[in-house]
């Protein structure tokens, strides 16, 4: 297996989130109501994809925002409906999108022990008139300026946005728009790229590195590079699963790793995993002496999420009529003609690489035991990478085949 020295690139895609529901009367800032809306939105989606075979990667933050900003151009039912699938109504628009200006600026704080950069822009053509509010909001809180192509020349501009999402995922994303999905009638194209790369705080010895199996399924196994290291982790294990977070340099942000603790326990874990749950596996974890051994992967995956997005609810944006984005143009002549996602992750002895990307296609009508626990991965498991400061999943996914 080639070995991996980049954690995990994400490509971008439109989505965006909504609250929590505090017990006391503490004023809780609005990009923290964000933040946890975001995981139900994450979690939502993973619902909807889990059923996909095979490895499975995306970046719910990604496209949250994407769709954040769609939804700034939504009105009428189209945006109640974007509401209620993205989480929304914790939030009016005047704060919404000035939430996501906060979250995004804490998000990519700059800090020396890793890299996390975000990127928004939106692609606009030529001589279409857009509405100067929503070029405003897109602008101010998403830092989205217009960008001018001419999509009657299709190639040319397909090839311009796939460039600067190469550009912005460090070349972790290529072809995210695959030929096809712009026409002489897209009038817009609304993108979020997001890239990190960080070290683990306790890196992994390559020299104790060995060949070992991976159980894809009860008498199948696979020969993957396992990597082990004996340390102190957050870590909790109950009779069906364990879980352990894995920090990188800088203590913003971690890997988290589910494992049930049967090889064939993925489906179970899978529906057991809500909101309320995932919350408290985390803040239950306690720290402890861990034997871990965890593989080295790496996986792309992409996908075209309008038939998802319109079966959890939001199917007015896809169609015209009815769909409404007149809070974009004057003219009720839009709609999503196609929401597209790709992310990568790479995980090896240092740390980790990530990236991801979206796109938002507008057309025009026409928990400890007194001895060392082990933790083993090697059976399928669910990661993610999250945010320490906000609580923001920025990746999430499974690993079911290291190899594939």
């Amino acid at each position: 297996m080639k070995r991996i020295y980049r954690f995990f690139t994400s490509l971008f895609f439109v989505a965006l989130i909504t609250g929590n529901v505090f017990s006391d009367n503490t004023p809780v800032p609005r990009k923290d109501l964000l933040a946890t809306a975001n995981k139900g939105f994450a979690l939502d989606l993973y619902a909807n994809l889990k059923n996909n075979e095979g490895n499975l990667l995306f970046s719910p933050y990604s496209i949250s925002t994407a769709l954040a900003m769609t939804y700034a151009g939504a009105k009428g039912n189209t945006k109640t409906q974007m509401a209620k699938v993205l989480h929304f109504g914790f939030l009016d628009s005047a704060s919404l999108h000035p939430a996501f200006k906060d979250l995004i600026a804490e998000t990519q704080s700059k800090n020396k022990n890793y890299r996390l950069n975000i990127a928004n822009a939106l692609w606009g053509q030529k001589g279409y008139k857009f509405l100067d509010e929503f070029l405003k909001v897109t602008k101010i809180n998403y830092g989205a300026g217009l960008k001018k192509v001419d999509f009657g020349n299709t190639e040319s501009a397909r090839k311009t946005i796939n460039n600067w999402v190469e550009k912005q995922t460090k070349n972790k994303i290529k072809d995210l728009i695959k030929p096809g999905f712009l026409n002489a009638d897209t009038r817009l194209v609304l993108t979020n790229a997001i890239y990190f790369k960080g070290n683990w705080v306790n890196e992994f010895d390559k020299n104790e590195t060995k060949k070992a199996p991976f159980y894809v399924k009860p008498g199948k196994e696979v020969q993957v590079r396992m990597m082990s290291q004996k340390e102190n982790f957050n870590f909790i294990e109950t009779d069906n699963f364990q879980t352990i977070e894995l920090p990188y340099k800088g203590g913003n942000l971690s890997m988290f790793v589910i494992l049930p603790k049967k090889i064939d326990g993925l489906a179970e874990l899978e529906n057991a995993i809500v909101f309320d749950s995932l919350n408290k596996w985390i803040v239950s974890l306690q720290n402890q002496e861990v034997s871990v051994y965890f593989p080295q992967f790496k996986m792309t995956s992409e996908f075209s999420l309008a038939e998802v997005l319109t079966s959890m609810g939001m199917s007015d944006a896809f169609s015209l009529p009815p769909a409404d984005f007149s809070g974009m143009t004057e003219n009720k002549e839009l709609f999503i003609s196609a929401v597209i996602h790709k992310a990568f992750i790479d995980v090896n002895e240092k740390g980790t690489e990530a990236a991801a990307a979206t796109a938002v296609v507008m057309t025009k009508c026409s928990m400890p035991t007194k001895q060392i626990p082990i933790f083993r991965a090697d059976h399928p498991f669910i990661f993610l990478i999250r945010d320490n400061r906000s609580g923001s999943i920025l990746f999430l996914g499974r690993l079911t085949n290291p190899i594939e």
